[in-house]
């Protein structure tokens, strides 16, 4: 008995891209590069723009300017004199009284910690004052008082204190210090030590100021 053959399907024929279909497939990979290329600059560009609006204004709205701490006046409290309004009485105490302003032209507040005063008698410390810590808010000016008591021991005990008692006129020196900080959006913070000198004669029969002149000094 004849064995009958077997018969086998025949194997698909092999479909093989034709040369468009690879052009366009080409084409098509191009054409995404080029978009990806165009999207990547577009952010580069408003990366850019950015950081350079930011640096402007870091230097010029942003940037930290210099507080201004000015001696608007002084006065002399608690002062008793004797012998036709020439000398102080003896065990009395004698007080000066600054109006002392910080500006700030800033665009962000200042605030400053405990102020210091200082004040000199031909180089020798015969007062210390302390005021309280504050804020100066943006581009404004705040003002405060500080009262120095004056050590009338050591003011008494100095060689020069006769001579200018005889001419009603007392010559002293003062010395203030104001640190702070400012900060700026919580990304710029900056220290600044304000510092200020100050001459003034004292006129002993009226207890006023004259010939005062400050100098001032930033600490950044």
């Amino acid at each position: 008995m004849v064995e009958k053959e077997q018969v086998r399907p025949l194997a698909p024929a092999a479909d093989h891209p034709s040369s468009d279909d690879n052009e366009a497939a080409l084409h098509l990979k191009k054409i995404r590069r080029r978009k990806l290329i165009r999207c990547c600059g577009c952010l580069a560009a408003i990366l850019l723009l950015q950081a350079i609006v930011i640096i402007i204004l870091i230097l010029t709205v942003f940037r930290v300017k210099d507080p201004v701490i000015h001696m608007n006046r002084i006065t002399v409290t608690q002062l008793e004199l004797v012998n036709n309004n020439t000398t102080p009485k003896p065990g009395t105490n004698m007080s000066l009284t600054a109006d002392v302003s910080v500006k700030n032209p800033n665009v962000a507040s200042f605030k400053y910690t405990n102020t210091t005063t200082t004040l000199f008698y031909h180089g020798v410390v015969v007062g210390e004052a302390r005021g309280p810590p504050g804020r100066a808010r943006p581009r404004r000016t705040s003002r405060m008082n500080i009262t120095v008591d004056i050590m009338t021991d050591r003011l008494m005990s100095s060689p020069s204190i006769t001579a200018d008692f005889g001419s009603g006129l007392l010559s002293m020196t003062s010395y203030s210090r104001i640190p702070g900080r400012v900060k700026i959006l919580n990304i710029i913070k900056r220290h600044v030590v304000v510092k200020m000198n100050c001459t003034m004669t004292v006129n002993i029969s009226s207890q006023a100021i004259k010939d005062q002149k400050c100098k001032r000094k930033v600490q950044l």
